[in-house]
This record gives structure tokens, C-alpha cells and sequence, in this order.
């Protein structure tokens, strides 16, 4: 009875706040030795008395570690809480950061989902495959589901021809000019005709612009071209296209008097 008399009204021992807030003493005292939350009070026998407003700060700190910020982050961010606004403005910052966290675990958790369909559309387990579709999903590249399609030597060759930005540059090539074919198949424009030979020379060129001119390369691209499983809109599309191009091709290379394919094995 006496010891509760020492304290003041308004006021509560590290006990009491601990109990309140699900924390151990030792971990507000840990706060109070770092700067982050010291007792506002002292009681005539020594005990550290902390207010309401500490609770406040307190959740504060606690809302903000879940979060993952480091102690030192939370030190730099914490605010005074003297007014209304104070306090409105506290809340306001704490909700931003926790809508921060939540895109960033939406976007996590999408990368995983995204990752754990394409391991079991592999066959076998490739970790140098796995970490190349979480790099391709993190800079939000859209077609990290290709990788799989690859094998090591050809994603190798890849990471040495192309950097972030000119591989989306010829991503984007590719698949405009790919467009361009498709529409002209839903026109009906037969193989042989010049609107048709001429894209299909512009779609050869950017083969031979990836491969550099190695023929040794081509078997890989048409073990890649045939898709025989498609599993999203843009691998339907590229089936199409092939079918619709294979005869262009036959037609164009015919046309020139040459066989790209000769001596290579497919």
C-alpha cells in the first residue's frame, strides 16, 4: 500500500509499463540506455515513472521494429507528440511506412508465388536458374518465365550479350516486330507475300543481331521456338507465330539461294 502511494498519480513503474505493452523490463531499459524511450519521472526512491505519452512513443517504437527498421532508423524518425497535430502527424508517418511494408510484401510474396510456378515447370532443380527469375522479377521484368526455357550455357551467354537496359530494348524489338507478323496473319496475308517476306527479313536480322552470326546457336532457339507447352498468353502468341513463320522463312531463304541450316544439327 505504501509503494503504490509513492507513486504519482498519472504515473507508472517499468513493471506496470512492461505488463501493459507485452515487453520486458529489460527491454525498456535497453530503450532507455539507447535514447529511444526514457521515463519522463523519477520517484522519490529511485524507480523510473513513465506517462501515458510514453505508451504512445512506445508504441511508436515497437510498431516501427515489427516493421523491420532498425533501432537507430526508429530513433531518427520518432517525433514529439506535444500536440494534436503532433500526434496526427506521428500516425500519419507510422501508416505510410506500414503501407511501405505491405507493398513490399505484396511484391515479395508474388515473387515467390511467381518462382514456385516455375520450379515445377522445370525439370530438374537449378538454383542458378532460380536466382536469375528472382533477379528478372525484382527489376519487373515481365518475361522472367523464358528463363526456364534455357539451359546454363545459353543463359551465360545471355548475361555476358546483354545488359538490363539493352536486353529490354531487345525484348521490346522483338516483340513489336512479332505484332507485326501476328497481324498479318489474322489478315491473312499469305507467307509469300512482300509485306510478309519483308518482315520475316527483319525478324531473321534480329536473330542473327542475338546470336552474333554463331549457327551453332540455332538448334538451342529452335528447341526454344517450339513451345510445346504454353502456359501464359505470350508463349500462345509466340506458337502462333512460328507456325506462320515457318513457312516465310522457307520462302525467304529459298528466295536468296541459301540454307542457314546447313551443317548445323537440330
Amino acid at each position: 500500500m505504501k509503494q503504490s502511494k509513492s507513486i504519482p498519480e498519472g504515473y507508472m513503474t517499468v513493471g506496470e509499463v512492461a505488463k501493459k505493452m507485452g515487453v520486458t523490463v529489460r527491454t525498456l531499459q535497453y530503450y532507455d540506455k539507447q535514447g529511444l524511450l526514457s521515463p519522463s519521472a523519477e520517484s522519490e526512491g529511485g524507480r523510473r515513472l513513465y506517462t501515458d505519452k510514453d505508451l504512445i512513443t512506445l508504441h511508436q517504437i515497437l510498431s516501427l521494429k515489427s516493421l523491420g527498421f532498425s533501432l537507430a532508423d526508429i530513433k531518427q524518425q520518432l517525433i514529439s507528440l506535444d500536440t494534436p497535430s503532433d500526434v496526427a502527424n506521428a500516425l500519419s508517418k507510422q501508416a505510410d511506412d506500414i503501407r511501405q511494408k505491405i507493398e513490399q510484401l505484396s511484391a515479395s510474396l508474388a515473387a515467390i508465388e511467381q518462382l514456385r510456378t516455375e520450379v515445377l515447370q522445370m525439370q530438374t532443380v537449378n538454383f542458378k536458374k532460380y536466382a536469375d527469375i528472382i533477379v528478372n522479377l525484382q527489376m519487373n521484368n515481365e518475361f522472367y518465365f523464358l528463363i526456364k526455357y534455357f539451359d546454363d550455357d545459353m543463359l551465360d551467354y545471355i548475361r555476358t550479350r546483354f545488359d538490363q537496359e539493352s536486353g529490354f530494348a531487345f525484348i521490346e524489338r522483338f516483340n513489336r516486330i512479332s505484332d507485326e507478323i501476328i497481324q498479318l496473319q489474322k489478315d491473312n496475308i499469305p507467307p509469300e507475300n512482300e509485306k510478309c517476306q519483308t518482315l520475316t527479313k527483319v525478324y531473321w536480322d534480329l536473330i542473327m543481331e542475338f546470336t552474333e552470326g554463331d549457327m551453332s546457336m540455332l538448334p538451342k532457339l529452335i528447341e526454344f521456338g517450339k513451345l510445346n507447352n504454353t502456359t501464359n498468353e505470350w508463349e500462345e502468341k509466340q506458337k502462333k507465330l512460328n507456325a506462320y513463320l515457318e513457312p516465310a522463312l522457307e520462302i525467304y531463304f529459298s528466295r536468296l539461294g541459301v540454307n542457314p541450316f546447313e551443317g548445323v544439327e537440330t
